[in-house]
C-alpha cells in the first residue's frame, strides 16, 4: 500500500470508507477496554501471594510490629542496597510507593529547602526540566507546588544534555526528574555517556537536585535487556555526591498497592530526610519489609522473580508491537520504539491526531492514557504521543484494544490529509 502522503484525494476517502466500516464493527461490540495505566494484570499480582504467609515479626530480637526504626529495617535496606549497588547506610526505607517519596522530598525542599540551602518557595520564578515525553505523575508534582516546567526533549539514548547544560546556568532551575531505565513512556535506557554527562553537571544552583526515578530497575521483557550506568559510581569523580536522589519500588514486583519504596542518596541527603522524618513519622510498615525480604531473601531472588513477570508481560508487549507494525507500518504516519522492558510502548502519530485517535478510540470503548499527559501542562506541542499500557488487559482484550486504537490512528490521519487537500 502507497504511504498515506502519496494518495490522492480519491484513494484517501475510499481508504477512509474501508476503515469507517471496521470501526463501526468494533463499535458495535459495546466494549470497554482499557490501556491507560500501566497496572500489573491480575496474574502478576497472582505470583507474590506467597508474600503474606510470612508470620514471625521478630528480627534480630525486634518486634516489628511496635514503633521505630525510622529509615527501615537493616535486612531491607541491605536487599535494596544490594539491588541498587550501593551501601545499606546510603538506603531509606519508606512508604508503599516512590511517588510518595518524590513528593516528600519536593515539599521538604520547597519548604525547609534541602541541606540547608534557602527554601525553594522564598526563590522567584522556580523552575524544573522535565525530559519529554514523560511520566505525568512527576508533572503532576511540580505543578501541585507551581514550579515551572520546561521541557527537554528525548534523544535515543537519554534527554539531551546539550540544552540541560544550558539550562542549568539559571540559577531558579532547581532540578531534573528522570526515569533513567525504560524511561515512561518511551522505554528508552541513558546510554554511559549520557549518564556520566548528567553526572557532571555544574548547574548554577547549589541545591540542583535530580529526581532519579528508576522505577524499572528490573523490569526486563528479555533475558537480554539494557544496562544503566549506576550514577553514584560516577558522581564522586565530579564532586556532585549529593546531587542525585534515586527513588525505587517494589510496587510493580509485588502488590503495586502494598509494597515498599526506597530511596537512595548521599549521607548529607540521607542525614537532611531523615531530621524531616523525624517530624513526620514513627517509622514505616516493618512487617511488610520483613515479609519483602524473606520472600526475595536477595537480589537474584528479585531478578528471578522478575523473570516470572517478563513471561507474562512479553506476549502482549509483541502483541501490540506486531499490530502497530502490520496496521501502521510502512504508511508514513507513526512510529514507536521497540523497549525491551519497562512498562510502555509510546507510539508518535503524525502531528495533529493524537488527540482525534484518543476520541475515535474512547468512541469504540478503548480507554487510554489522556492524550497530552506525556507533556507538562497536558500540552503536547505536536498533539502526536500516545502512552500505550499493555499490562493490565487480558490478551484477548488487549488483541481488540490494539487492533481498534491502529484503526483509530489510521482514520485520523486520513482526515488530517483529507482537511490538508481541502484548503
Amino acid at each position: 500500500m502507497k504511504q498515506y502522503c502519496e494518495m490522492n484525494r480519491e484513494e484517501l476517502i475510499a481508504e477512509k470508507e474501508a476503515l469507517t466500516k471496521r470501526f463501526e464493527e468494533y463499535k458495535a461490540m459495546g466494549l470497554s477496554l482499557d490501556m491507560s495505566r500501566g497496572k500489573p494484570s491480575k496474574d502478576q499480582l497472582d505470583l507474590s501471594m506467597e508474600l503474606l504467609k510470612y508470620s514471625n515479626y521478630i528480627e534480630d530480637g525486634i518486634d516489628l510490629r511496635n514503633y521505630g526504626i525510622l529509615d527501615g529495617i537493616p535486612s531491607c535496606k541491605r536487599l535494596f542496597a544490594e539491588l541498587l549497588e550501593v551501601e545499606p547506610e546510603n538506603i531509606l526505607l519508606g512508604p508503599n510507593a516512590s511517588l510518595s517519596i518524590m513528593f516528600d522530598y519536593i515539599a521538604q525542599a520547597y519548604s525547609h529547602g534541602v541541606c540547608g540551602s534557602k527554601p525553594w518557595n522564598q526563590v522567584k520564578n522556580i523552575k524544573f526540566l522535565c525530559p519529554v515525553p514523560g511520566y505525568d505523575r512527576h508533572f503532576t508534582i511540580l505543578e501541585y507546588f507551581n514550579i515551572e516546567m520546561i521541557n527537554v526533549p528525548m534523544n535515543s539514548d537519554g534527554p539531551d544534555v546539550d540544552l540541560i547544560e544550558e539550562l542549568i546556568k539559571d540559577e531558579s532551575v532547581k532540578g531534573m526528574f528522570c526515569v533513567p531505565k525504560y524511561s515512561n513512556p518511551q522505554g528508552i535506557t541513558y546510554s554511559d555517556e549520557v549518564v556520566r554527562r548528567i553526572a557532571s553537571l555544574k548547574p548554577a544552583a547549589e541545591d540542583f537536585r535530580i529526581i532519579w526515578d528508576n522505577a524499572y530497575c528490573v523490569h526486563e521483557l528479555y533475558d537480554e535487556g539494557d544496562t544503566l550506568l549506576n550514577i553514584f559510581d560516577v558522581l564522586p569523580e565530579y564532586g556532585n555526591d549529593d546531587m542525585v536522589i534515586e527513588v525505587c519500588s517494589t510496587s510493580k514486583m509485588t502488590f503495586a498497592g502494598a509494597g515498599i519504596s526506597a530511596l537512595a542518596a548521599s549521607k548529607n541527603n540521607i542525614e537532611d530526610i531523615k531530621r524531616r522524618l523525624n517530624c513526620q513519622t514513627i517509622s514505616f510498615d516493618k512487617m511488610n519489609q520483613y515479609r519483602h525480604v524473606r520472600f526475595f531473601k536477595n537480589a537474584d531472588g528479585i531478578k528471578n522473580h522478575m523473570k516470572k513477570h517478563a513471561a507474562i508481560m512479553r506476549p502482549k508487549f509483541e502483541m501490540v508491537l506486531g499490530h502497530l507494525e502490520n496496521e501502521l507500518g510502512g504508511k508514513g504516519i507513526a512510529s514507536w520504539v521497540k523497549p525491551k522492558g519497562g512498562y510502555f510502548i509510546s507510539l508518535d502519530v503524525m502531528n495533529g491526531c493524537a488527540k482525534r485517535t484518543g476520541e475515535l478510540c474512547k468512541e469504540a470503548g478503548v480507554t487510554l492514557t489522556t492524550v497530552g499527559a506525556t507533556y507538562p501542562y497536558f500540552n503536547d506541542p505536536n498533539d502526536s504521543n500516545i502512552r500505550i499500557a499493555p499490562s493490565l488487559p487480558p490478551v484477548e482484550e488487549l488483541d481488540l484494544a490494539a487492533q481498534i486504537l491502529c484503526v483509530s490512528v489510521r482514520i485520523a490521519c486520513v482526515e488530517k490529509f483529507l482537511e490538508e487537500k481541502e484548503q
